[in-house]
């Protein structure tokens, strides 16, 4: 391997594991409940499987400065999530790679299989 395909390889690597670190990092330092809240949809967007890296660690960096803008601003989590917390991370998914996600294929695989078959 030359080095420039090391240098490639060692930041895909690391350059992923040191944003999940600073993500991780920035979570523990919001209040409490902020931090529940945020861990919470951590939990859940892991069951997301981005297709790329660059997309997953934008998506986590922007979930830290989400909350902690709301935080500063004192804006109450049910303002930031609304009453259904399972459709506000369907709609901040949305805003990162299209198709990315298993269940966006699934969702085109579904489509794509029943518009097959009634032709």
């Amino acid at each position: 391997m030359s080095e420039v395909e090391n240098g490639g390889f060692i930041s895909r690597v690391i350059g992923p594991k040191r944003q999940w670190r600073e993500y991780k990092a920035r979570v523990k330092q919001l209040p409490p409940n902020y931090a529940t809240a945020a861990e919470a949809i951590e939990r859940y967007l892991m069951h997301f499987v981005p297709t790329d890296a660059g997309s997953v660690g934008s998506m986590f960096e922007d979930l830290a400065d989400l909350f902690e803008q709301a935080a500063a601003n004192g804006t109450p989590i049910r303002e930031i999530v609304g009453n259904d917390p399972v459709e506000f991370v369907e709609a901040f998914v949305q805003n990162y790679t299209t198709g990315g996600y298993v269940t966006n294929r699934e969702r085109k695989r579904l489509t794509d299989a029943i518009a097959h078959a009634a032709k």
